[in-house]
């Protein structure tokens, strides 16, 4: 669930004020027009400010902010740092209670929600202010467009690949520069770490705490399967495509037992085995690395990502802001321009990859682009090798294999399906009689009567 990571990882935003003055890019004499129209001063509070347990990106927050009021006197930005940014057991009624910040930040699943509870502000008549809007992946935006209008726009993005140990495969006789490319190459791979001795797992799986839905979506999509029909309104995953992906991990745990005996993982349990070089795969993207490297104390290096096996489609997602309904047109426009200044401009703000390498930051990872094969995404490309200080080159199969694989959006009432799709996962991982037919039959009727529910 990309969800509970993007709430624990903050892309940095980064840049001098020096450096900002001067301006990176298209688009900066019109960043020193100042604040409101007419010169008047606006204040807006910004949700999802880095806490202080990171002192690094929240420093870095704090630069960007004081760089932007300099070019904007007109405009002050009151951070907020509520942690972590999605709290799913406070989320719900802070949005319904109307007490979000002005601009306030979300998952790609929480825009309809949002736009349901009368929270989120139509920004459409507003976003041709963003310099970069016209190169923005269409795939992207659809998160955060409903019927036509725009409510939001776009942190980071992703799409959901293979990351795997280097280090374990070399040990297990597998060729770390040539990873699987199928779900019987995984299988056969996760044996041969599996085989290495106690504690060793070949392949790990989430299947508690809404992870195990997070998952399995990402597994039914990649089978060319779907949660819900194409309304929303019906489950659509008891299917020969849904019965694929339980009957796979129903193997891979109890016939090759490759997936090792404790199950009922969350996010925190696999990103301890794979920190701790106990576990050989997992499917996940490239921030997964990140996490590995700067909360698990893990080697860059030994870890590799490659392109969803077989994939004919990936779970795509993010985050990124909405803007409360309550805010007046200036409130729009300065966070407009924040948003503008802070996540949306390539060698600027959390793309400003100059600093972050001078900084003995991470560069490199082939995450984040939300302009794809455009100008604004070939420059961030171009910013990202450049800069780099990882090895490039383990992430090769990834982006060689990723680009030509379609994204797709996570399923509506995104928590709440993924919470009834924990039990079938958890089920076929902990019970060798689970019956895969049951188990997505049940699963169904509960996901219709959902959206029942919710019109």
């Amino acid at each position: 669930m990309k969800s509970q990571k993007l709430s624990t990882l903050l892309v940095s935003g980064l840049a001098l004020a020096a450096a900002a003055a001067c301006g990176s890019g298209d688009g900066d004499s019109g960043d020193k027009a100042g604040g409101a129209p007419g010169g008047a001063k606006v204040t807006i509070s910004v949700g999802c400010q880095p806490p202080k347990t990171n002192p690094v990106q929240r420093d870095e927050w704090n630069e960007d902010v004081a760089a932007f009021q300099k070019l904007h006197p007109g405009i002050k930005i009151d951070s907020k740092d509520g942690f972590p940014c999605h709290d799913v057991k406070t989320y719900d009624a802070k949005l319904a209670g109307g007490q979000m910040e002005d601009v306030f930040y979300g998952y790609v699943g929480d825009v309809q929600p949002a736009i349901k509870a009368g929270q989120a502000a139509d920004i459409t008549d507003y976003v041709k202010d963003v310099k970069t809007f016209k190169d923005i992946d269409p795939s992207v935006m659809r998160a955060f467009t409903v019927n036509g209008r725009i409510y939001g726009l776009p942190r980071t993005t992703y799409k959901v690949g293979l990351v795997y140990n280097r280090t374990l495969f070399t040990r297990a006789g597998l060729d770390p520069d040539n990873p699987p490319k199928t779900w019987a190459e995984i299988r056969e791979a996760a044996k041969k770490i599996a085989a290495l001795g106690p504690g060793y797992v070949g392949y790990g799986e989430y299947s508690a705490g809404n992870t195990g839905g997070w998952h399995f979506t990402q597994e039914i999509y990649g089978r060319g399967g779907d949660v819900v029909t194409p309304d929303g309104r019906r489950a659509a995953f008891n299917t020969p495509e849904g019965r694929a992906v339980l009957q796979n991990l129903k193997d891979m745990r109890w016939t090759d037992d490759s997936m090792g005996t404790k199950q009922l993982y969350q996010w925190d349990d696999l990103m301890r085995l794979m920190g701790a070089g106990k576990m050989g795969m997992i499917l996940g993207a490239p921030d997964v690395i990140t996490e590995l490297h700067d909360n698990r104390h893990a080697k860059y290096e030994d870890f590799g990502l490659a392109a969803f096996p077989e994939a004919k489609a990936t779970l795509g997602g993010g985050d990124g802001y909405m803007f409360n309904v309550k805010d007046t047109p200036e409130q729009i426009r300065a966070g407009i321009a924040w948003l503008d200044y802070y996540m949306l401009a390539p060698g600027r703000g959390q793309f400003d990859y100059e600093r972050q390498k001078a900084r003995g930051r991470a560069v490199g990872l082939p995450d984040n682009n939300p302009w794809g094969d455009s100008p604004s995404g070939r420059t961030l490309l171009d910013l990202r090798k450049q800069y780099a200080t990882l090895p490039l080159a383990n992430y090769g199969a990834y982006a060689e294999g990723s680009g030509a694989i379609p994204l797709k959006l996570e399923p509506p009432m995104t928590q709440q399906i993924y919470q009834i799709l924990d039990t079938p996962m958890s089920a076929v991982l902990t019970r060798q009689d689970a019956n895969v037919d049951e188990l997505l039959a049940d699963a169904e009727k509960k996901v219709n009567d959902l959206l029942a529910r919710a019109g």
